[in-house]
């Protein structure tokens, strides 16, 4: 088999041809089309290395022409993590095609010599009428989740942990088909700057860079500790300064940052950090946020350190095993592949991979949302649903009209 990716002169509206898998970056879009190779999930700590070992395998077994040499050109693996190592939920999937774009290059990639003649002809379907979410029910009901937050509080207040994120699910239905197309389109526009995606049902708008590694330079972004934003210009400014200021969510942050320098500093020689934390401002949220890059020592692969990462303290807690477990029994839903590892790789081992926020699972006329909340000695109940509730809207006003 041969896969061949030759440049595109013009560039190509990726969503009206209504892709199967989607990644919208600043620096990249993609649109995979159809299934060439499907990878078998794995459960286990090792899943990701296992992934990496089964993807290089059958692309090192196939001819590849990269007319472009962009690091997404030619083959490429998506993947769409399941948050606990023990479920199944896992996608990874090999297009049969992809459309792309790396920095000013359009591009496309397919089997042999396939016409790409299609992609600037619209594609015939009709768009369904947009569709309106009605409130289906959650796995726990709020008062449920806020004892569910308690009880971590008294973990935390006994010395058992130092944090834990619980997360809730908000399932919507709808008289009509949830297109998402218009989801992605929704969301590409509201935030620009954050990682779109789509995998298996799965959509959303990350702005939570989780790994990227690109001729052997590694970055990571990590974002803990969030406040609403405000139209009046000078209360956003009070909300900005009270989030910077704020000793909760500064310790919040900080052991999210920890979880990630530690694992980044065992494969970097170089590894550099924000001193402080900044603020990343979205459209309805602002963040603490920390950068980090370096250089990895040795060879490694983008999965890989996606699976070194993950659950860091941003998604999971700290110690990482303990809170784990405390979601495994407080939370009361399965979070499938929500707050894990989404992504691409290429045929070099290397990817970038965001981890699946503001996000929601489509299926037909319903939709399962999620938004979780990281607690710290000193959080309030009431308050971190305030804070999962500011997070649902983004996807509830992305399935909106």
């Amino acid at each position: 088999m041969k896969i061949t990716t030759r440049p595109l002169e013009e560039p190509v509206q990726l969503l009206d041809h209504r892709p199967d898998l989607v990644w919208l970056s600043p620096d990249r879009e993609l649109a995979g089309f159809g299934r060439l190779k499907v990878f078998e999930p794995t459960t286990g700590r090792d899943r990701f290395e296992r992934a990496a070992t089964d993807f290089a395998q059958w692309v090192g077994a196939i001819e590849v022409d990269d007319r472009v040499g962009a690091d997404v050109s030619g083959p490429l693996l998506f993947s769409s993590f399941a948050f606990d190592e023990r479920t199944h939920e896992t996608v990874l999937v090999v297009p049969e095609m992809i459309v792309g774009r790396a920095g000013g290059q359009w591009f496309f990639t397919s089997t042999g010599e396939a016409d790409p003649g299609w992609l600037y002809h619209p594609s015939g379907t009709a768009e369904a009428p947009p569709a309106r979410p009605r409130y289906a029910g959650s796995s726990i009901p709020d008062l449920s989740w806020l004892e569910a937050v308690d009880k971590a509080l008294d973990r935390i207040e006994g010395g058992r942990l130092e944090k834990v994120v619980l997360a809730r699910d908000y399932a919507v239905w709808s008289k009509g088909v949830f297109e998402p197309k218009r989801v992605l389109e929704r969301l590409h526009r509201r935030f620009p700057g954050c990682f779109v995606f789509s995998v298996n049902g799965l959509v959303g708008a990350s702005p939570e860079l989780l790994v990227r590694l690109i001729g052997g330079a590694v970055e990571s972004v990590t974002l803990a500790g969030s406040a609403r934003r405000s139209p009046d210009p000078q209360l956003d400014e009070a909300l900005a300064r009270a989030l910077l200021e704020s000793e909760k969510d500064r310790r919040e942050h900080m052991a999210a940052a920890a979880s990630v320098e530690r694992v980044l500093g065992e494969v970097c020689e170089r590894l550099m950090r924000d001193p402080e934390p900044v603020l990343l401002d979205l459209a309805n949220l602002r963040h603490l946020a920390t950068r980090f890059r370096g250089k990895a020592r040795d060879a490694h692969t983008a999965l890989e350190l996606a699976g070194r990462l993950h659950p860091t303290a941003a998604v999971g807690g700290t110690p990482t095993d303990l809170a784990v477990q405390t979601i495994r029994e407080l939370e009361g839903m399965n979070r499938g592949r929500y707050a894990a590892p989404v992504g691409w790789s290429n045929r070099r081992g290397e990817g970038e991979f965001a981890i699946a926020l503001r996000c929601a699972e489509l299926s037909g006329a319903r939709a399962r949302l999620f938004a979780g909340a990281g607690i710290v000695a000193g959080s309030l109940p009431e308050d971190e649903l305030e804070e999962t509730r500011l997070k649902l809207e983004a996807m509830l006003d992305a399935l909106g009209t």
